[in-house]
């Protein structure tokens, strides 16, 4: 979700500190979807989880990287996995950047992170189902670390040991729930939305909402790719936001009720408001079992070939529907700094789900 839109932003003409000359990286091929001119200027795929297969595609560009925009993540089934694995990703780049064979240009990094870093391990299969310690929101900049282990503090922690030795500065992006397009995002909120709804239309069902009252009527927010992608790119090229983390939001807020209007009016669905029965619904247990009426969607119209598993996450959206605190950050340190950017996230709804459908990843 964020690497489309900052490789866009980073080619716009209006781009600051462009032009840029992108290598976008990934470990998969480039998928079918992703737009094949004027993106990036070179598509780069390697394992960053192998030091010898990140060091010999990264080391003959060492000497050409000036920033490096880290929005890269995979997710494990525990925490200290999740460390392991991201820290290990970070330091590969890291060395290969630095490669003896080249001189280093390496002036800046933008790590994006996000709210975890304020609400603890809310997707954790074990302490998920505790009763977590979080901070007040709305979510600001310089509240501590919280006291479980997050793969986020280390990749913070990653930066921090590399800075002197190669003479780079950093800054940290905490985003909200991001919308945005992708097929293999497991934490696209947006994408399994639209399959429900697609499951929906498809069987004739009522589309339900399968949160609690609570986050149907109070307020959250989230991060439009685009405002993520601008607010990494204005760090990189601004001095006094270096050293420095922020909150990335719209700017606005909404309620699951608003935005559940809006995603019946995008699919032709009937509204259906939510009831306190509808909290005992086992929606993660029935779209699992709905993959065949996926696979026929995506046949009927011409999709790209994507299986449920890949392109929707219901036990990250069934969490975030649950919580018990209003999911809302504060953007005021990233507005006094300078970043103004913003969207209006009913409107960044209707747009992303369009370029999904362009994108012929939902119908």
């Amino acid at each position: 979700m964020a690497g489309l839109s900052l490789a866009e932003a980073l080619k716009s003409p209006e781009a600051l500190g462009g032009p840029w000359k992108v290598y976008g990286a990934a470990r998969q091929q480039k998928p079918p979807w992703f737009p094949s001119s004027d993106a990036v200027d070179h598509f780069m795929s390697f394992d960053a989880l192998s030091s010898n297969d990140t060091f010999q595609k990264l080391s003959p560009i060492s000497d050409q990287v000036t920033h490096l925009f880290w929005v890269a993540i995979q997710h494990r089934d525990t925490e200290e996995s999740n460390i392991a694995a991201n820290a290990a990703m970070l330091r590969n780049v890291l060395e290969a950047l630095k490669s003896p064979n080249h001189y280093s240009k390496l002036q800046h990094v933008t790590l994006q992170t996000g709210t975890k870093h304020y609400m603890g391990l809310i997707f954790d299969p074990i302490l998920g189902a505790t009763k977590l310690v979080h901070h007040d929101t709305p979510f600001q900049e310089d509240e501590p670390r919280l006291p479980y282990p997050n793969f986020y503090y280390r990749l913070e922690d990653v930066l921090d040991e590399y800075k002197e030795s190669m003479s780079f500065t950093s800054s940290v992006h905490r985003s909200s729930i991001i919308f945005g397009a992708s097929s293999r995002s497991l934490h696209n909120m947006l994408s399994t939305l639209c399959v429900y709804a697609s499951v929906c239309r498809q069987d004739n069902l009522p589309f339900r909402y399968p949160g609690t009252a609570y986050t149907w009527e109070h307020f959250c927010d989230a991060t439009d790719a685009r405002v993520l992608a601008q607010q990494h790119i204005w760090a990189a090229v601004t001095d006094k936001a270096k050293g420095q983390a922020f909150n990335c939001t719209n700017g606005d807020v909404f309620t699951w009720r608003s935005l559940w209007k809006v995603m019946c009016e995008i699919f032709g669905l009937e509204f259906v408001p939510f009831e306190e029965e509808d909290r005992e619904f086992d929606w993660v247990g029935t779209m699992k079992e709905k993959g065949s009426v996926w696979e026929e969607i995506v046949e009927r119209h011409g999709l790209c070939k994507t299986k449920m598993e890949e392109i929707a996450c219901f036990e990250v959206v069934k969490t975030v529907l649950c919580l018990e605190f209003q999911h809302v950050c504060s953007v005021n340190k990233s507005r006094e700094y300078g970043f103004l950017g913003y969207a209006n996230t009913l409107k960044s709804v209707k747009m992303w789900v369009g370029r999904l459908r362009d994108m012929k990843i939902i119908p």
